[in-house]
């Protein structure tokens, strides 16, 4: 039986693609702009240091940049792990402050197209450029096969 991949024209899956990076890229920097520009301009946390604010919902964002700037793949997949807080975040806030909805459904909506892009992009792109993981099949099959030869 084919994939959908045999079947897909090689442009096709390019646009696609393309398309999935967009969404992440849109989501991410939506995030980039809206965490600093709601949290210090329009509705600053009392309580909270710059500096708190700063290492807990901006830095986590710029952890990935480097390789989204650089195109990687696996960086679009792990930048999932971070993208799990605004979600948390956004939530939490939408059932505790629904006097600042309209901002906690920017965050959901940019987290929600950062998490899609992401996830789509570094599958499509990681099959173009042949990068798979392994089944535990595979793994557990090659792992015995060498220990067999070791006993030998």
């Amino acid at each position: 039986m084919n994939s959908d991949n045999e079947l897909t024209p090689p442009v096709a899956k390019k646009a696609i693609t393309k398309r999935f990076q967009r969404f992440a890229l849109i989501g991410y920097v939506g995030l980039l702009i809206l965490m600093p520009t709601w949290l210090f301009l329009i509705s600053p946390r009392e309580g909270h240091s710059v500096g708190f604010i700063f290492s807990v919902y901006i830095l986590p964002l710029l952890l990935p940049l480097k390789g989204i700037i650089q195109d990687k793949p696996y960086t679009y997949a792990w930048a999932n792990f971070i993208v799990m807080f605004y979600f948390i975040h956004g939530f939490t806030l939408l059932w505790v402050a629904q006097e600042q909805l309209l901002w906690v459904l920017l965050e959901l909506l940019f987290a929600s197209l950062m998490f899609i892009g992401c996830t789509y992009y570094a599958r499509h792109r990681g099959q173009e450029l042949g990068l798979k993981i392994r089944k535990l099949k595979e793994e557990l099959a090659e792992e015995k096969a060498a220990h067999e030869a070791g006993k030998k």
